[in-house]
C-alpha cells in the first residue's frame, strides 16, 4: 500500500510492478495535481498495478500530501516524497512495526482508497499515535497539545511554519522556561515573518544551510519525550485543508537519534 504526493522515481514504480508480478497485492494512491504522479500512474496502469488518484478538492486548494508505505507488517510515514530529487532534501520518516500503529495506518489507507473509488467512509475519532488532517483535525490537536505540555524542550525542524496558533504555543512554551529551538528552510519566504515573531518572543530560530536546489523538507518536533513527524507543515493548509498524515512516538532510541541529529543540524544552521 502506497500513498504518495509526488511519485516520480522510475525505479520505484518498476519495483511496485515487480512486486505485483510476484503475486503481492499492490495498491497505490497518488495526487493528481502533480505531473510526475500522473505520469507514474500511467506507468502503473501499464504494469497492471491498481492505482487511484485522490479526489482533491480544487475549490479548497487541497492536496493529498500524504507520504505512506505499508509493506506486510511494517510501515513508513514521514515527509519525504518519492520524487526524482527528493533524496537530496533534508527530511525524516519513521519506520514502525508497532502493530497498533500499522493497523491504524492500514485503515487510513483503506479510507483513502475507498474515497478515491467514490465511496467515502471516514474513520471514527482516534486517540492513538497516528493522526490525520482532513478528514479530522487530529494533527493540529497532537502538535498543539505536545507543545502545550512541553516543560523542558521543543526541538523542531520545519519546512514551512506560519500557523498563528502554533507560533503562539511555541512562544508560550519559551515563556514557561522550555528550551525552544526551531530550524526553518530559508528558501520559503513565508517563514520570514514567523521567524521575526518567534525571535521577538525569545525563541531561538535558525536557518538551515541548504544549497541551491535542496530543501529542508522536514516536519518534525521533539517535545520533552514525545516525537511527532509526518507530512504536515505547520501551516493553516497543513493543519486544516490538505489531507496529511503524522505519527507520534516515545521510543527512546528514536528520540535519542533525532535529538542527536537536531544538535548537529542546529550547530550547522545560522541565525
Amino acid at each position: 500500500m502506497v500513498e504518495m504526493y509526488e511519485l516520480g522515481r522510475v525505479e520505484l514504480v518498476q519495483a511496485l510492478g515487480a512486486a505485483k508480478a510476484r503475486g503481492v497485492e499492490v495498491r497505490v494512491i497518488t495526487d493528481p495535481t502533480v505531473k510526475a504522479s500522473r505520469d507514474s500512474a500511467t506507468k502503473l496502469d501499464a504494469l497492471a498495478v491498481a492505482e487511484r488518484p485522490y479526489p482533491v478538492d480544487d475549490g479548497r486548494h487541497q492536496i493529498d500530501h500524504v507520504k505512506l508505505l505499508i509493506a506486510d507488517a511494517e510501515a513508513a510515514v514521514g515527509g519525504m516524497n518519492w520524487g526524482r530529487h527528493s533524496d537530496r532534501n533534508h527530511d525524516y520518516l519513521l519506520q514502525t512495526q508497532v502493530a497498533a500503529d500499522v493497523d491504524r495506518l492500514v485503515l487510513v489507507f483503506e479510507q483513502d482508497w475507498a474515497l478515491a473509488g467514490g465511496h467515502p467512509a471516514p474513520l471514527p475519532a482516534w486517540s492513538g499515535a497516528v493522526a490525520q488532517t482532513f478528514p479530522g483535525s487530529g494533527i493540529r490537536t497532537v502538535i498543539e497539545g505536545a507543545i502545550g505540555r512541553a516543560a523542558r524542550r521543543v526541538l523542531a525542524e520545519v519546512y514551512t511554519l506560519t500557523d498563528p496558533a502554533v507560533i503562539a504555543e511555541l512562544a508560550l512554551a519559551r515563556r514557561r522556561g522550555a528550551d525552544v529551538r526551531v530550524v526553518l528552510d530559508p528558501n520559503q519566504e513565508y517563514n520570514l515573518h514567523p521567524h521575526a515573531l518567534l525571535r521577538a518572543a525569545g525563541v531561538d530560530v535558525r536557518w538551515y544551510p541548504v544549497p541551491i536546489g535542496v530543501l529542508l523538507h522536514a516536519k518534525i518536533g521533539l517535545f520533552d519525550d514525545e516525537l511527532v513527524l509526518g507530512s504536515a507543515n505547520w501551516t493553516l493548509s497543513g493543519l486544516g485543508t490538505n489531507h496529511e498524515l503524522d505519527i507520534e512516538t516515545n521510543d527512546p532510541l528514536v528520540m535519542s537519534a533525532y535529538a542527536s541529529r537536531f544538535e548537529t543540524d542546529w550547530s550547522r544552521s545560522h541565525a
